[in-house]
């Protein structure tokens, strides 16, 4: 049986699928949809046990099944759009189902997001005390998390507020959800296969971002020499958060090159 997740659509144009990250819900992406839905029609996708689809959980919980799930929702190629553990499934879409990947934007996400000696990222300790904590208390993981993504922007206290204002506006997530989901951020890898997606690739970096250290961009750059990196300064987790103009400037221009080339 397949699971049939509940998405909106807002806006005119060629569609771009949003997939927002951990902990959070579609709701994120609004300020991005309030400037560019005039020239885009935006298709914004709970994952699976977050937001309208808290309570669509698959018995699967891992990466490829969360991509399959996803992929069967999808009647048509897309513009994917992904940030963080969103980023991560937009990856594994232009992997696995090319087809249906028109152009790929990776929001503060790598192929990997645990670290190790080799590579930079997220300590595994600390993934381990998010998974700990979220067995006793799953709002005070989530919001502890929304901290250390707003860690080191120009605008910390207006970004936590901006997120969690945007998080309430649908159901909480799903608590079975949240501890695959972390458990995907631990495990996930998907360096060797990178330099195999063929679709338009712009990923986008902030530069105090704690979580996806801007040091990735470089060792990323080397795995997938044909896509397009942007950092932005003072930014931190969330850039189309803490700099939403800019933001939607940047990935209107990059989409208007690639679309007509």
């Amino acid at each position: 049986m397949i699971l049939v997740l509940i998405s909106d659509s807002v806006g005119t144009g060629s569609k771009v699928l949003l997939l927002h990250g951990w902990g959070l819900n579609s709701e994120v992406w609004q300020p991005l949809v309030e400037r560019l839905q005039d020239r885009f029609q935006f298709v914004l996708l709970d994952l699976p046990g977050f937001g309208h689809n808290q309570q669509l959980v698959p018995d699967s919980y891992d990466l490829d099944s969360l991509t399959t799930l996803i992929a069967e929702q999808l009647k048509e190629p897309m513009i994917v759009m992904g940030w963080s553990l969103g980023g991560l499934v937009a990856q594994q879409l232009a992997l696995q189902f090319p087809k249906l990947v028109r152009a790929l934007i990776c929001v503060t996400s790598t192929p990997k997001f645990l670290a190790t000696e080799q590579w930079p990222g997220i300590k595994a300790d600390v993934l381990r005390a998010f998974a700990t904590q979220l067995r006793s208390d799953p709002q005070k993981t989530i919001e502890r998390f929304l901290a250390i993504q707003a860690l080191g922007s120009e605008r910390a206290k207006a970004d936590i507020q901006n997120l969690k204002m945007l998080l309430a506006n649908r159901p909480t997530p799903s608590k079975l959800a949240l501890a695959k989901g972390l458990a995907i951020l631990e495990q996930a890898d998907l360096c060797e296969q990178i330099g195999s997606i063929r679709c338009p690739t712009l990923r986008i970096y902030g530069r105090n971002d704690s979580l996806v250290p801007k040091s990735t961009l470089e060792q990323v750059e080397l795995l997938q020499p044909s896509a397009s990196s942007m950092l932005f300064p003072g930014a931190s987790h969330a850039p189309f958060i803490s700099h939403a103009d800019e933001f939607a400037d940047a990935v209107s221009e990059y989409l208007g090159k690639c679309l007509i080339a």
